[in-house]
């Protein structure tokens, strides 16, 4: 808060007291430190609000269900080869072992504990007995043309094929093996479909398709038949497999894809992706009680828009040189995107759900629903972030708070200088972790991993030993210079410019008179 002063003699205390009496606070500052702690409360009463609505859209069970699909799928049991696991699929018979065995062991419970035959409802699975599987798995696979990229003259009598690194323009669409069904068939998929963002590319949506029939003998025998016929060619550069559950228990939606990258380096490198996510929201009492939340949250946004435009209006350029104006904006904004997300997400679901549904035998393709479910959430996230953020704007009447915030502000310039010349060396020393140890770690295996892994050597966490091995002339000098001039000299520096500027804030707030605005004073008038 600015400081206010004023030139007329405060009056007397209304009820007097022996001794020294402190005086009272001026009425333009009072009026001005109600307005502040008005606002306060109204803020905070919107926070919590926001805040049942972050919580509640998540639980402890999305993590337990999770972890149940991830130790189901990824991870081999202890009866079984420890190669037919999801996690040690490193070429394309790996692949083919897993599918036909893990794979579709997790997929088809149709037998009890004690081995004694289950009777399926529809035949639908119930993975875990309470996870019912929607609809089939689905697997899809992208193939790059023959001839994608060029070889070197002296090679051209050994080798005829060339199969690049997987790029849209070099995606095969045509027709292959025996050209009777849809996974020998290129599938067109929708432009509003999210392509996918591997360890080796960014892969679209397309592809040749085809989903995993409700008995697992069929299934089993499917495999088998694609296998024997080389669904998977030379040109494959990843494989998907999709498929969706539902737990009635918990209300939620569980989303899985399994991807097998085939790199043009040979081997198969993997990843996954499991989301529990929770798209029937409004079901119980708690859940109608959030629906009050967010409609009381856009309202507070409306309010808050009004008020920010007036603001505009009044201050018109002199509004935009705050700082905590455009935090304003910027909570505003969010806020507003994470509205538009959540409402396009609700009529999605009531318009593809029975859609996705209607048909038991066919992939449900609820992986659409949950991205945006995701792009929901992690927009909340963002909007909970600066809006706690945004208290330190209510709050900057406590001496404490304006002390730092000056020692931030007067020291800025130094700070600036300094990271400028920490970000020259600090780039330095990862160019040159890159060039060295590049091919060897994989720390170092990207010039992105390089910068991650400098960041947790000043830290402490390393791994010495690899960086030796890789090189043992270079690898122990760059570690231990690294070490002196990033960690024991930049960042001390940093330090001494901080409590330098900090100290010499203290000092003058010391000398000058306080403004500030005593709460209690006003709690006691």
């Amino acid at each position: 808060l600015r400081a206010l002063s004023s030139d007329s003699p405060l009056p007397p205390p209304p009820f007097p007291r022996p001794g020294a009496v402190k005086p009272r606070v001026s009425c333009s500052r009072e009026l001005e430190l109600k307005t502040t702690l008005r606002e306060l409360l109204i803020y905070i009463v919107f926070l919590t609000d926001l805040c049942l609505l972050t919580f509640g859209m998540v639980s402890t069970d999305m993590y337990y269900l999770n972890k149940a699909m991830s130790h189901l799928f990824l991870e081999p049991s202890s009866s079984e080869d420890d190669r037919s696991g999801f996690g040690s699929i490193g070429s394309r018979a790996d692949f083919w072992r897993f599918a036909e065995g893990p794979l579709l062991d997790g997929l088809y419970w149709d037998k009890w504990y004690n081995n004694m035959t289950l009777t399926l409802q529809n035949n639908n699975s119930r993975i875990y007995y309470e996870n019912l599987l929607l609809g089939g798995a689905q697997i899809r696979q992208l193939k790059v043309r023959n001839n994608t990229c060029s070889i070197y003259p002296y090679f051209h009598t050994f080798l005829e094929d060339c199969y690049s690194e997987y790029r849209y323009r070099a995606e095969d669409r045509s027709d292959f093996g025996l050209r009777n069904e849809s996974e020998w068939k290129y599938t067109s998929a929708s432009s509003l479909s999210p392509w996918y963002w591997g360890s080796m590319g960014l892969y679209s949506s397309g592809g040749y398709m085809f989903t995993l029939p409700k008995s697992k003998q069929e299934s089993v025998e499917k495999l088998v038949f694609l296998r024997q016929n080389s669904w998977l060619t030379r040109g494959t550069r990843v494989v998907f497999i999709d498929f969706s559950t539902y737990n009635a228990n918990i209300n939620l939606f569980c989303i899985i894809k399994l991807v097998v990258e085939f790199p043009a380096t040979g081997g198969a490198l993997t990843s996954s992706h499991i989301y529990s996510v929770k798209l029937l929201r409004y079901v119980t009492y708690y859940d109608y009680f959030l629906a009050s939340c967010e409609i009381a949250f856009c309202l507070f946004i409306i309010t808050f828009i009004i008020q920010e435009a007036i603001k505009i209006v009044k201050l018109k350029k002199e509004y935009f040189r705050s700082a905590w104006n455009w935090l304003d904006l910027l909570l505003l904004v969010v806020s507003i995107l994470a509205i538009a997300f959540n409402i396009y997400r609700t009529v999605e679901v009531s318009l593809l759900m029975e859609e996705l549904l209607s048909d038991a035998h066919v992939y449900p393709d609820f992986y659409f629903l949950a991205f945006w479910q995701v792009l929901y959430n992690n927009m909340i996230a963002v909007n909970i972030f600066f809006a706690w953020i945004k208290i330190f704007k209510y709050v900057s009447f406590n001496k404490t708070m304006t002390q730092l915030s000056s020692t931030l502000s007067r020291c800025a310039k130094d700070v600036t200088g300094f990271a400028i010349m920490f970000f020259i060396i600090f780039f330095a020393y990862a160019q040159l972790g890159y060039l060295v140890f590049g091919s060897q770690v994989e720390e170092f295996s990207t010039f992105q991993n390089c910068i991650f892994t400098q960041f947790r050597i000043v830290l402490g966490d390393f791994n010495f030993e690899t960086i030796e091995a890789a090189n043992r002339i270079l690898g122990p000098i760059y570690f231990i210079t690294f070490v002196f001039f990033v960690f024991f000299i930049l960042l001390n520096m940093f330090l001494a410019i901080i409590n330098d500027t900090y100290s010499e804030v203290k000092a003058d707030f010391e000398v000058i008179p306080s403004q500030e605005l005593q709460i209690r004073d006003l709690f006691r008038q």
